[in-house]
């Protein structure tokens, strides 16, 4: 009997971010295909509640709650991962909105340092620091998939007050293209999905008239191409932005 498409049985998935929303949708579908999940929230509370509906419709995960931004909080969440269940073997890196976002957006002459710097320690640093702390295990496996939940913003210009957020995002793709390189001979891909507009937003049907399929995206949505980008499957896939936007960029 051939091996159904992209079962991720035997691996071990650490999911940033994962407590709700699209977080939980990727955490959902990894697990759904067969892997082990470590669920990370800034909010324990959060990652908890996540980890107990997970289990109630019969997964295997475990709860790694912490701020990514702290490397002694980084060092803690891969060592969870590796005590319950292993080295990791995908990494998500999914946590892209620091506390109080969105309802702190300014544009950009408005903006201090300390704005940067938050989005920088949470869109570039901490997947610098989570990358390194799982890639050589990666490495020892042989296979490995490091994945970047984006943002259409990086490409797209907005007037919503998004400079210091987008740079932060345009910082990070640039650094998954040349770790994809880096790694790409050692079964280790680097990938990116870059989101339109969620289902997050407020006045969804407004926003929905922007894409050509007419709707916003979901939590099911990611986490389906995560799936596939995590997969054996997608081996000669690396280094690449794959846009989930429901047609509303379509170049």
């Amino acid at each position: 009997m051939s091996q159904k498409l992209f079962e991720l049985e035997g691996l071990v998935a650490l999911v940033t971010g994962a407590g709700q929303g699209m977080g939980l949708g990727v955490a959902r579908a990894l697990a759904t295909q067969g892997a082990k999940v470590v669920i990370n929230d800034y909010y324990a509370e959060r990652a908890e509640n996540a980890v107990a509906q997970l289990r109630e419709e019969g997964f295997d995960v475990c709860a790694a709650p912490g701020d990514i931004t702290d490397a002694e909080v980084r060092e803690s969440i891969v060592a969870t991962a590796e005590r319950e269940y292993g080295p990791v073997s995908i990494l998500v890196n999914n946590a892209g909105v620091p506390p109080g976002m969105p309802d702190s957006l300014r544009h950009f002459k408005d903006l201090a340092d300390e704005d940067f710097e938050r989005q920088l320690d949470l869109n570039l640093r901490a997947i610098l620091g989570l990358t390194r702390r799982v890639v050589d295990g990666m490495v020892e496996q042989g296979f490995g998939r490091i994945i970047i939940i984006s943002s259409e913003s990086w490409r797209q210009g907005l007037q919503f007050g998004l400079t210091n957020y987008a740079a932060a995002k345009s910082a990070a793709l640039g650094f998954m293209r040349h770790l994809a390189h880096e790694v790409g001979r050692k079964g280790i891909t680097a990938n990116a999905v870059s989101l339109g507009t969620m289902n997050n937003f407020g006045d969804y049907a407004e926003y929905a008239k922007a894409t050509a399929v007419g709707r916003t995206g979901t939590p099911e949505d990611v986490g389906a191409a995560v799936a596939y980008l995590a997969s054996r499957e997608a081996s000669w896939m690396s280094g690449q932005v794959l846009p989930l936007n429901g047609g509303s960029i379509t170049s």
